[in-house]
């Protein structure tokens, strides 16, 4: 007789099987909610920035490839780390055809104050009611977590981060999109 345990298992495993010969995709989902799923389009926002533009909508970087980075919180430690990497890479970003958006629940003065101290040359966006972090399933509580996602330019999601490690994040995110812009040409 078989055992409760190898049953489960074999049950989970069929389920598997008949959900893979139904070619279902389930959307990932993380610590923040539920992802966005990948090569379709990247749920649309406009939000306020420190930059002049006053406000930055997805859809005003329709010709260019788009890093749009969420994390916590403007001065700390890793967010630093993170927002450098990014910064000390802008040139190899710009010759891609790419640009950076960083989001957070930080406000506009927070962003400007930051982009001031680290000379961030890139525009840091302010969702500070978190509405477009739960969008993008980057929202736990209070602040936006640290994930990334790489939108192309016709506005479709190519690629998500969830396990960012902020020291590393740029050289990562550089090398998948040599990839998928050679894929794309």
């Amino acid at each position: 007789m078989m055992s409760r345990r190898t049953f489960l298992t074999t049950l989970f495993a069929s389920c598997l099987a008949f959900l893979a010969w139904l070619n279902f995709t389930p959307t990932a989902n993380a610590l923040g909610g539920k992802q966005p799923p990948l090569n379709q389009s990247a749920p649309e926002f406009t939000l306020p920035t420190n930059t002049g533009d006053g406000e930055v909508s997805l859809s005003d970087y329709r010709s260019k490839w788009v890093v749009l980075y969420f994390y916590p919180k403007d001065f700390t430690s890793g967010c630093t780390l993170e927002a450098r990497r990014f910064q000390q890479d802008l040139q190899k970003y710009t010759d891609r055809n790419v640009q950076i958006l960083g989001v957070s629940a930080d406000d506009v003065e927070s962003h400007a104050e930051f982009c001031d101290s680290e000379g961030l040359k890139f525009p840091l966006l302010a969702d500070t009611d978190g509405e477009v972090s739960k969008a993008y399933g980057s929202w736990l509580g209070s602040v936006s977590l640290r994930h990334t996602y790489i939108i192309d330019p016709e506005g479709i999601l190519r690629e998500i981060y969830i396990g960012v490690r902020p020291a590393i994040h740029s050289t990562e995110v550089l090398a998948r999109l040599d990839e998928l812009q050679s894929e794309a040409s």
